[in-house]
C-alpha cells in the first residue's frame, strides 16, 4: 500500500517539482509483484552491455559492471521524476553506434569518442526538450529519410550477429531457438489466437523476452555453447574505486573534430529515439483511454529533458554504447498490456514502472543472480539486437508509402549499415534530392504526368 491515494479519473498523486512530478514507492504508488518478478529476469539484458564496454572501449569486468550500476540509477530516473514509460537504451542505435566506434582503438580514445557521442545526444535531447521543438524537427525530416535510418539500424543489428564470425556461428543452436521463441511469442499471428482462448498463454506473453531468454540459456547449457555458471553467494562489488581512471576526467576530452565527426550518428540516435517516443505515447494513449480510473501525463518535453539528463549522467560518468533512450518498447508493452486488466492488476501506470526498475537496480547488486547469468551475458545482448532488426525492419517499411521512398530508404539502409552514420545521411540526403524532390535545379514535375513513385 502507499500514503497518497488516487481518486478514479485523477492523475496519480506526485509532489511538483517544477517540470518534474516526483513519485516515489509506497508513498505515491503501490509495489507490484509481476513487475518485481519480470526485474529479477530482465535485469539481465542491462548486463548485456558489460561485452561491449570490454571490446569497445576496452574496460574491465568490474569496471563496467560500475558502468551499469550508473545506467540502473538513470533507469530509476523516469518514473521517479514522472514518465510513464518503462526506460531503455536506444537499442537500434546501438549498431549504429558500434560503426562509428570501430574507427577509435579501445581505450582512452575510444572513451573520448563515445563521450563526444553521448554529450551531442544529451544538448539535442535537452534543447529539444526545452525549446519544445522536438516534434518539429522530425517533421522536417522526409518519410523516406526517417524509414532508411530506421531500416538501416535494422540491417547493422542484423548483420552484427548473423555475419561470419559473429554470435549466430559461434552459439547457433541456443541463439536460434531462443529467437524464435521470442519472435514467436510477441509477434506471431497464430499466438495472438491463442492469447485470446488461454490464460496461460497471455500470462506468457505478458512477460515479453523473458521466456525465449531463460530457454536459450539452458539449451546454451544443455547443448554446451555456454559453460555452466559457478554460483557465489553475496553482494556484488563494482570497481568504483577504479571507475576514475576510465572516464574523460582522466583520459582526457575529445578535440574538437571528434565531436564534428559524431554529429552524424547524434542526429541518426535522436530520430529514432524520437521515433520511440511516439510509440510510447501511442500505447499509453491506448491505454489511458481503456483504465478511466487514471489521468495519464505523458508529456513530450519531460521525457526530452528527463532524456536528456540521463545522457548528460552517462557521458561524464558512464558513457555507454547503448545510450539512454526514453521507452524499453517491449517491456513498455508488456506493462502496457497488464496495466488495461484494471486497478486491481496494476494500481497505476507509474507503478509498473517503478517497479520494474527498482527491482531491477537492486537485482545488480545479488551476486547469486548476477553469477548465473555472468556466462551468458551475449545471448541476451543477440536476442536483444535481433528482436530489435527485426523491429526495426517491421516499423521502417511501415513509414513508407510509395516505391520511390522504398528505394531510397532500402538503399539509404544499406550504405548506413555498411559504411556508418555520415555515408548513411549523406547518401538519403543525395537520393531525395535527385529522386524525390518535385523541385530540382529549377525545374519543376508535372503533376499531371505518370510518376514512378505510383505503386500500379
Amino acid at each position: 500500500m502507499q500514503m497518497y491515494h488516487r481518486k478514479d479519473g485523477e492523475e496519480q498523486p506526485y509532489w511538483a517539482a517544477g517540470p518534474f512530478k516526483i513519485r516515489l514507492p509506497f508513498v505515491h504508488y503501490r509495489w507490484e509483484m509481476a513487475e518485481m518478478f519480470q526485474g529479477l529476469i530482465m535485469f539481465v539484458v542491462s548486463l548485456a552491455m558489460i561485452p561491449l564496454l570490454e571490446q569497445y572501449l576496452g574496460i574491465p569486468y568490474d569496471v563496467a559492471l560500475a558502468y551499469v550500476v550508473i545506467c540502473g540509477i538513470g533507469f530509476l530516473l523516469p518514473a521517479l521524476l514522472g514518465s510513464p514509460m518503462v526506460p531503455g537504451w536506444i537499442t537500434p542505435a546501438i549498431p549504429v553506434v558500434l560503426l562509428f566506434l570501430g574507427d577509435f582503438e579501445p581505450g582512452p580514445e575510444a572513451i573520448q569518442a563515445m563521450f563526444a557521442l553521448q554529450f551531442l545526444v544529451f544538448l539535442i535531447f535537452l534543447f529539444l526538450g526545452v525549446t519544445g521543438l522536438g516534434a518539429k524537427l522530425v517533421k522536417v525530416i522526409p518519410r523516406s529519410m526517417k524509414g532508411g535510418i530506421i531500416i538501416g539500424a535494422g540491417f547493422a543489428a542484423l548483420m552484427g550477429e548473423i555475419e561470419s564470425g559473429g554470435r549466430l556461428a559461434e552459439t547457433p543452436i541456443s541463439l536460434i531457438v531462443g529467437g524464435l521463441i521470442c519472435l514467436y511469442f510477441m509477434f506471431s499471428v497464430s499466438f495472438k489466437g491463442i492469447i485470446a482462448k488461454s490464460e496461460l498463454a497471455r500470462k506468457i506473453a505478458n512477460y515479453g523476452m523473458v521466456p525465449g531468454i531463460m530457454v536459450a540459456i539452458f539449451v546454451g547449457f544443455i547443448v554446451g555453447e555456454y559453460d555452466v555458471p559457478d554460483l557465489e553467494w553475496g553482494i556484488t562489488k563494482p570497481a568504483f574505486n577504479e571507475l576514475w581512471n576510465y572516464l574523460p576526467f582522466a583520459v582526457g576530452f575529445p578535440d574538437p573534430s571528434v565531436f564534428f565527426f559524431a554529429i552524424p550518428t547524434a542526429v541518426i540516435a535522436y530520430v529514432i529515439a524520437f521515433g520511440d517516443i511516439i510509440v510510447g505515447k501511442s500505447l499509453m494513449d491506448r491505454v489511458d483511454h481503456l483504465r478511466p480510473d487514471e489521468q495519464i501525463d505523458s508529456s513530450l518535453n519531460r521525457i526530452h529533458i528527463i532524456t536528456a539528463l540521463r545522457n548528460g549522467l552517462h557521458a561524464f560518468f558512464a558513457p555507454y554504447p547503448g545510450l539512454a533512450g526514453p521507452i524499453w518498447t517491449a517491456v513498455t508493452a508488456t506493462m502496457a498490456e497488464r496495466y488495461k486488466y484494471g486497478r486491481k492488476a496494476m494500481e497505476s501506470i507509474y507503478s509498473g514502472a517503478g517497479t520494474f526498475w527498482i527491482t531491477g537496480f537492486i537485482a545488480l547488486f545479488m551476486l547469486p543472480l548476477v553469477t548465473f547469468f555472468q556466462p551468458v551475458l551475449p545471448i541476451a545482448l543477440s536476442l536483444t539486437l535481433l528482436l530489435t532488426g527485426y523491429i526495426c525492419l517491421m516499423v521502417g517499411l511501415e513509414q513508407l508509402e510509395n516505391n520511390t521512398e522504398r528505394g531510397i530508404a532500402g538503399t539509404m539502409g544499406v550504405v548506413l549499415a555498411v559504411y556508418g552514420a555520415g555515408w548513411g545521411l549523406a547518401a538519403g540526403a543525395l537520393l531525395y534530392w535527385l529522386i524525390e524532390r518535385k523541385r530540382v535545379l529549377g525545374f519543376t514535375s508535372d503533376p499531371e504526368a505518370p510518376s514512378p513513385s505510383q505503386d500500379p
